[in-house]
């Protein structure tokens, strides 16, 4: 195990990466672009996570989703990656939250948030959490319905060039209802949306606390690419964030 994080520390240096152990990360959402953050984050060197996400592994998942295999089809996804973050770093310690996330959600103190939520209400949730609790976060709006990864960056949400693209555009006017305008960094694409065809359907979940939750669901288009690129580039800046204190 001596030689795990050999390589990282050729880049950034031992004293670093021995810093990486005490630093606690919550990644919300474990799909194409949260279990690529998470698994990133893991191979860097961070000492703790708290992973969240109420899902399954599905067949549509295989396209894209690091953790979606035929061998785990049907396995919850908190589960698999408990493990696998084991498997990379048996150091590791993992906290796991297998539920929806909603304004009445708890999850203990941690460092940076990761969120790659993709139901609204939730991700706003989420958000406005982290904007009041002063908690550094990085949060996805770039991936759905795109395949061009070299179009992905990263900026403060006020300083997004594409404020018109459908699901950006949600997330911000409900920020902005609730007075949050900036002070929020986020992984977005300047390439214009694409979908074959507009999917919706009612998904109900419920909680652990026994609420039941009604929400019309977009299908959007997924590509191996973009997904995967955008959870890596979170978890670039999250890095780099740590590493300039």
């Amino acid at each position: 195990m001596k030689e795990m994080f050999s390589r990282n520390e050729l880049f950034w240096g031992k004293e670093f990466q021995e810093s990486l152990k005490s630093k606690h990360i919550a990644v919300f959402g474990l799909g194409g672009v949260g279990g690529y953050c998470l698994e990133t984050l893991a191979r860097a060197g961070i000492g703790e996570f708290t992973i969240v996400d109420f899902d399954s592994v599905s067949a549509s998942n295989l396209n894209r989703q690091i953790i979606a295999l035929k061998s785990t089809i049907g396995l919850k996804k908190t589960e698999l990656f408990a493990a696998r973050l084991k498997d990379i770093n048996p150091d590791v310690k993992v906290n796991v939250i297998c539920d929806f996330y909603t304004e009445n959600s708890v999850f203990p103190k941690v460092d940076f948030v990761a969120d790659a939520i993709d139901t609204l209400r939730s991700k706003i949730s989420l958000l406005s959490y982290c904007v009041e609790n002063k908690i550094p976060v990085i949060s996805s709006m770039g991936a759905g319905n795109r395949i061009d990864p070299t179009k992905l960056y990263i900026c403060d949400i006020q300083d997004i060039e594409n404020k018109n693209a459908p699901f950006v555009s949600n997330v911000l006017y409900q920020l902005k209802k609730i007075g949050i305008e900036k002070g929020i960094n986020a992984v977005v694409s300047r390439e214009k949306p694409f979908v074959q065809e507009k999917i919706s359907e009612t998904e109900v979940v419920k909680t652990n606390s026994g609420e039941h939750i009604e929400f019309t669901k977009i299908i959007p288009a997924s590509t191996p690419f973009v997904a995967s690129t955008a959870g890596i580039f979170m978890a670039y800046h999250i890095i780099k964030e740590l590493k300039n204190g």
